[in-house]
């Protein structure tokens, strides 16, 4: 595996990677060159801090006269009695490249041409699809009179004389888990009231209907509300008054969420509704995302709703599918063959969900059947003629005017049947209003029925009322397509409500908090699955009185902040800055817990001798791999204090279902370390200098971790060994004129080719930095929109950038230090996935900018005209393609966990940490909106800009695999391969090091934790094991596990390397009582997605079967 490296000095702004030549020294492809012609452009700041300068210098001496203690050990291989696993030492080649020991295992990749199979098919046969709906559309605004983004809408009026129009108008008020204000705020100054007000007002008539969604707000309530309180709301739900539709603890964002998290906060409030109120929601309510995914409806289809309804869709698309009849459709997945992943959709019409765009196309008449705006009221109609109290003497005109807009808005559906929510924002919250919508509303009602000549029956409903209705009309069953009912795939995205106002701001507006959101999620998936292992075993060994199972009130306060984070105003980044800080706080603090919860059931999990386990809640036993100071802070790293007293533990867990072949890096206080495996062997240690301070030192070392599981480390302050390794560094500090090591000036960028040895060809790859700016009009970007004043512009600087340089055996890297941000691009010399992508981190700060947006562009030789790919919620992949008939800023998407291009050759994937906005916006390019500062409200409700900025480390890995010979003259595939699937899990869920406190008393025996039996089938992820609620104590879990597994769908047709472990597939199948070691499998129940639903229980020697992309979820009770 020899590398040819090419390093030629550029002159030049734009900072590449010298270390890219590494890339490829596992039999990898070419790589990576940065034009010489980029020149930035934020406004300059003045030149690079000389302080800044000095610190840096001063930085490097101390560590060079610190490694200057050292003996010279890098190539003086004397034997010191250190073996490698292997039995071998490091060494260099001829070369320059490094030879490191590993353990030598055999590993072998197995994938069965079955499981290919499936991304080969054909893609399923749909009526609509919104791609080809994108290149049909003329996208052109036309003025379509009263009804303002659409068009005039005619009827006979005899249309409904054989078939009289059914009307459900269905009084609802959307509840923002915060937004204007926080959470705890909203429910104290509106939300009680609205939940106290509708137990008085719904009991006083049968006939009066309300629906409500967010579980986080009614859960509040119901723990404050008295025992007949809690009765009589549970008589108005299972006597079909009140309506929970979804489900969910909050109305979740479709854009910026990880489908693990959209998972986990439906989970949150059905199992909530379950153990409460003993009702199962039927009906998805969707009216505030900004945008909607084909992921949500998969999600609700799993769970066993069969309706659902959105509402935040681009108005030319609305306008189009109003004309054609196709409002409601079967949303089917893309991959689907068949109709197995159909839900019944309705799209609302109009421009939003309030009173005045609902009842029909004109809302200077719908407004005046806004009761709560009648004169006199603190709400008014814009459009000057108020609402009048409906009396004998007006109710014949005011029945007709309100008839004439409900006929209008049901022509534009298939059925007679016509839906009219009656709602907004925090509606409902003052007795006053119920009264004057239902008893105005009531009258109107009254009237209509009575008057047969209107052919018209008007009554309040739930939304289930109005979906069932529909079913009965036109003769199916709850959730059947009906007749000649259109299916439609594809997504939503981008959503523009208003001229080419593009909502494509928010998909990365505060990044920060996207990003912390995902280190909790990771922290949540691992805390969840090792609480259940500790807790199973704990019952096997007779020991569940000794755990700690109270770290369960832990677990649930972690899974409601997450939830409550999925909120359409919190993970979009679109709340007022106070809000911000209070999901921020609640974040770190679940954060906090969760480290908690893994600590104390690694403790358990690693005592090879369980009898002498002792568990104090003030002494715990393992620390923290690393501390955030506040809820704006970055994460600190723990550091490991070595003496020659002995050696410290480290326990190392790997949150990933397949084990685990990587680079780990802690940090210490000394410059002599030794690593040593649990059973002695030493192992090849990169000691690197610490830049923040000179006393620790960054030691790495690759592992072998067993998945899902714990391993552990000895490490030693000892004499230098041949297995100790110390880093190279370079340094180029910006103008000085000078480098500071005894080698040549360092270039100031770096344009490196790679080259596999049997491959001569060469793929360019450059990484640039551009800026936008905002439009000058009166309309400019805010949380929400993105308005740029035109194409990017470089980004610039007065002087160059710092650059330094690390070369190691382990690891490989290059800093780049600009002055609003800072690159580093490390390649890890390991066998493997963690050693066949870049791993680029980009710490941005851009806080003392203003109106501008920081991207980071790649430009290859790539040929992929103009479609990309993105996914949607990390969950599945969707094509997308840049129309020159849109604007700029219409072509961004969102992007939560990666995005590609290809040709028939290649495939380039940027994998993402966090969400971000992507696009692709000429042939061979990819570009990520990194931060956004912006100095204005955008006129959507939130009243500020985006100015509370935080430091933010952005991490990436970049992927560049070949299509295998044979495989490119095929259509190309939506999915991702293996080694991308396995690159995005390393990437989302990174190696937790802990280490084991010290104890006066000494350290009990320990010893690694290996779960699994065997290998999990590696198109199989475990998406959570998740301990179920106790049904009377909701301080610890009950006997019962959830089990949610997704089988991934695979693109065979890229080369793939050894991945460093044993992958094999196996067809969907997974054996789930030989799954976990040393543990009884005493139940094993197929359950739906949020556990609401059982099937019969299988036999628990029984094989499970996984279609590919399908998530299941199963009950185990597990001992």
């Amino acid at each position: 595996m020899k590398l040819k490296k090419q390093v030629t000095v550029c002159g030049g702004a734009v900072f590449c990677v010298a270390v890219f030549s590494l890339y490829l020294m596992l039999d990898r492809l070419v790589l990576f060159s940065i034009p010489c012609d980029v020149h930035p452009h934020f406004p300059p700041l003045g030149p690079f801090p000389p302080n800044r300068i000095e610190q840096l210098e001063q930085l490097l001496e101390e560590n060079h006269q610190i490694i200057s203690h050292i003996k010279d050990s890098v190539l003086e291989l004397t034997d010191t009695g250190a073996v490698s696993p292997s039995g071998q030492l490091p060494f260099r080649s001829a070369n320059g490249s490094w030879v490191l020991p590993f353990d030598g295992r055999p590993t072998f990749l197995s994938v069965k041409p079955q499981d290919c199979q499936f991304a080969q098919g054909r893609r399923g046969q749909t009526d609509l699809q919104m791609l080809d709906i994108y290149s049909l559309l003329k996208f052109d605004n036309v003025d379509g009179g009263v009804w303002k983004q659409g068009f005039e809408i005619t009827y006979e009026p005899g249309a409904w004389d054989n078939d009289p129009l059914q009307v459900f108008v269905v009084p609802h008020s959307h509840n923002d888990p915060g937004w204007i204000k926080t959470f705890d705020k909203y429910y104290t100054d509106q939300t009680q009231h609205i939940f106290n007000n509708m137990l008085v007002k719904l009991t006083e008539d049968p006939r009066r209907k309300f629906i409500w969604s967010e579980i986080s707000f009614f859960a509040k309530w119901w723990e404050s509300a008295d025992m007949h309180k809690q009765e009589a709301m549970r008589k108005l739900i299972l006597g079909g008054q009140l309506e929970i539709v979804t489900g969910g603890w909050v109305m979740t964002d479709e854009a910026n969420v990880h489908y693990f998290a959209m998972i986990d906060q439906l989970i949150e409030g059905h199992q909530w509704l379950e153990k409460n109120v003993g009702v199962t929601p039927q009906s998805g309510w969707a009216v505030d995302p900004f945008g909607h995914s084909a992921t949500m409806a998969y999600l609700l289809n799993r769970a066993n709703l069969t309706s659902m309804l959105i509402q935040r869709v681009h108005y030319s698309i609305k306008k189009h599918f109003a004309s054609s009849h196709s409002l409601e459709f079967m949303w089917r997945q893309s991959w689907d063959q068949e109709s197995g992943t159909d839900i019944f959709c309705h799209m609302m019409p109009f421009y939003s969900y309030d009173v005045p765009h609902t009842c029909g196309p004109d809302p200077k008449i719908c407004c005046q059947f806004d009761f709560k705006r009648l004169p006199g009221g603190r709400v008014n109609c814009p459009w000057k003629v108020p609402p009048r109290a409906v009396v004998e003497a007006n109710v014949a005109e005011r029945a007709h005017l309100l008839l004439d807009q409900y006929r209008k808005k049901s022509k534009l559906f298939r059925s007679k049947v016509v839906l009219i929510p009656l709602g907004d924002d925090f509606r409902y919250d003052k007795a006053l209003e119920w009264d004057q919508q239902y008893l105005n509303y009531q009258r109107l009602f009254d009237y209509m029925n009575s008057h047969s000549e209107m052919h018209v029956q008007a009554q309040f409903g739930t939304l289930t009322d109005y979906f069932t209705a529909v079913y009965k009309a036109n003769g199916v069953p709850q959730g059947v397509r009906p007749p000649e009912y259109p299916v439609l795939s594809g997504d939503f995205f981008a959503y523009a409500d208003r001229e080419d106002h593009y909502w494509s701001g928010y998909y990365t507006s505060r990044p920060f908090y996207k990003s912390m959101d995902r280190v909790l999620e990771s922290h949540l998936r691992g805390a969840e699955i090792l609480f259940s292992l500790a807790v199973a075993h704990a019952r096997h060994a007779g020991m569940e009185g000794r755990y700690p199972t109270s770290d369960y009130t832990l677990l649930t306060y972690a899974r409601r902040t997450v939830a409550l984070f999925q909120h359409h105003d919190a993970i979009t980044g679109t709340a007022k800055e106070n809000v911000v800080i209070d999901y921020g706080n609640r974040l770190l603090r679940s954060l906090q817990g969760l480290k908690r919860v893994i600590i104390n059931a690694a403790h358990f999990l690693v005592m090879k001798n369980k009898d002498v386990y002792r568990f104090y809640q003030t002494e715990p036993f393992l620390e923290t791999d690393d501390k955030r100071a506040t809820q704006d802070s970055l994460p600190q790293r723990t550091l490991i204090e070595l003496d020659q007293s002995g050696p410290r533990y480290l326990v190392l867990f790997n949150p990933v279902e397949q084990d685990r072949l990587c680079v780990v890096t802690v940090l210490v206080n000394s410059v002599r370390v030794r690593v040593l495996t649990e059973d002695g062997q030493t192992l090849p240690v990169q000691l690197s200098a610490q830049w923040s301070s000179a006393s620790q030192m960054s030691a790495s070392f690759m592992v072998r971790l067993p998945a899902l599981g714990l391993a552990v480390f000895h490490l030693y302050d000892s004499a230098d060994t041949p297995m100790t390794l110390r880093s190279e560094t370079l340094l180029r500090l910006s103008g000085q004129g000078q480098t500071a090591h005894a080698v040549d000036p360092l270039p100031l960028r770096f344009q490196t080719s790679i080259h596999r040895k049997d491959d001569p060809q060469e793929v360019k790859v450059q990484i640039q930095f551009v800026t936008y700016g905002t439009r000058s009009s009166k309309d400019k970007s805010g949380a929400y929109l993105f308005l740029p004043d035109g194409k990017a512009k470089p980004y610039s600087q007065k002087e160059p950038p710092v650059v330094r340089v690390v070369e190691g055996p382990l690891f490989s890297e290059v800093v780049a230090m600009y002055e609003h941000f800072q690159q580093t691009i490390r390649i890890h010399n390991v066998p493997g996935v963690d050693g066949l992508s870049l791993d680029v981190t980009t710490m941005v700060d851009i806080r003392d900018q203003s109106n501008k947006e920081l991207a980071m562009r790649l430009v290859t030789d790539i040929q992929n005209d103009d479609t990309f790919y993105t996914d949607l919620n990390g969950f599945q992949m969707q094509p997308r393609r840049h129309f020159l008939k849109l604007p700029l800023q219409a072509n961004f998407y969102p992007m939560p966990s990666q995005a590609y291009i290809q040709d028939s050759h290649l495939r380039l994937t940027l994998h993402s940490a966090q969400a971000l906005g992507v696009t692709s916006l000429e042939s061979g390019q990819l570009e990520v909106i990194l931060d956004r500062r912006l100095m204005q409200d955008d006129n959507r409700g939130l009243g500020q800009g985006l100015k509370d900025n935080k430091k933010t480390a952005n991490r990436f890995r970049l992927l560049l695999e070949r299509r295998s010979i044979g495989n490119k003259l095929k259509s190309l595939s939506y999915f991702p391969s293996l080694l991308s699937h396995m690159t995005s899990a390393i990437l989302n869920h990174e190696v937790l090091a802990l280490p084991v406190l010290p104890k006066k008393r000494g350290i009990p025996p320990l010893h690694t934790f290996a779960p699994l039996t065997g290998a999990m089938p590696c198109d199989f992820h475990v998406l959570n094991l998740r301990s179920i609620q106790h049904q009377q104590d909701t301080h610890s879990p009950s006997p019962y596990t959830a089990l949610i597994l997704h089988r991934k769908g695979l693109d065979c047709d890229l080369e793939t390397p050894n991945p460093g472990f044993n992958c094999t597939t196996s067809e969907g199948q997974l054996g789930v009582s030989s799954l976990f070691r040393n543990l009884d499998l005493q139940l094993l129940q197929p359950v739906s997605l949020s556990l609401m639903y059982s099937s019969p229980p299988l036999a628990n020697d029984s094989s499970i079967s996984l279609e590919p992309m399908e998530i299941s979820a199963f009950r185990l009770k597990l001992r």
